[in-house]
């Protein structure tokens, strides 16, 4: 996988994260990173922009890392406080809705973020440079099954918040002091008919404005924020 940009490429060198290779363009003046790159041994190697630009790592800065596949880690492995808090996203299809959702949650403390294997985004280097770096502080659970996984949830305690207009009661009406997964659906269609079934609780943002909808990570940040502001 290749991630791309000064500061993801900061966050990963800090992080010690498992670098395999720097490409860096011949007019790359950033004498912080190269020195850390050189520091660390990591092999460099120097390409024009027509070259590093033909690399799929769109607003490159000039620098691009090849490191390991995302490792997701399983559902146990974020279930270990003793009230967890969870994010599920139902099928979210952009990557930069999920790399800033990972951001919030970072810097909210979430627990982890879980999303489903098929019809939606993956961690890719879009997701990875719109976190900004989160993502190496963040644990991701990849599952095959959204349904299952929320029944597997409940049965450990843990209650499902999911977000809609229909049938919902204001999102900063709930009391969130309670082992919580939230959900947020995907862009176009919000949450599916089988996830919406299965949530303990439906709340929405009020909205007054001519546009009925608000962006997936922006509707994810109010809601996460109002869960951090109520158990800290």
């Amino acid at each position: 996988m290749y991630i791309c940009g000064k500061n993801v490429t900061k966050e990963a060198l800090k992080g010690n994260k498992n670098i395999i290779k720097a490409y860096i363009s011949n007019d790359f003046n950033d004498k912080e990173i190269i020195f850390m790159l050189q520091n660390k041994k990591i092999d460099i190697e120097i390409l024009t922009k027509k070259q590093i630009d033909k690399f799929d790592c769109s607003n490159n800065q000039g620098i691009i890392l090849s490191v390991p596949d995302y490792k997701y880690c399983s559902l146990d492995e974020l279930l270990v406080s003793d009230e967890p808090f969870i994010v599920i996203l139902d099928h979210l299809e952009d990557p930069h809705n999920f790399g800033a959702i990972v951001r919030t949650c970072e810097a909210a403390g979430v627990d982890g973020i879980i999303i489903p294997k098929d019809r939606s985004v993956s961690v890719n280097s879009t997701v990875m440079k719109t976190s900004a770096g989160a993502l190496n502080n963040m644990k991701v659970c990849m599952v095959t099954n959204l349904s299952k996984t929320i029944d597997e949830l409940k049965e450990k305690g843990i209650w499902i918040v999911g977000t809609d207009m229909d049938n919902s009661v204001l999102y900063n009406s709930l009391d969130y002091d309670m082992p919580v997964a939230v959900v947020i659906g995907s862009e176009g269609n919000g949450m599916s008919r089988l996830v919406k079934e299965k949530c303990d609780f439906i709340v929405n943002i009020p909205m007054v404005g001519k546009v009925n909808s608000l962006n997936a990570s922006v509707a994810a940040g109010i809601i996460i924020y109002k869960i951090f502001e109520m158990r800290n």
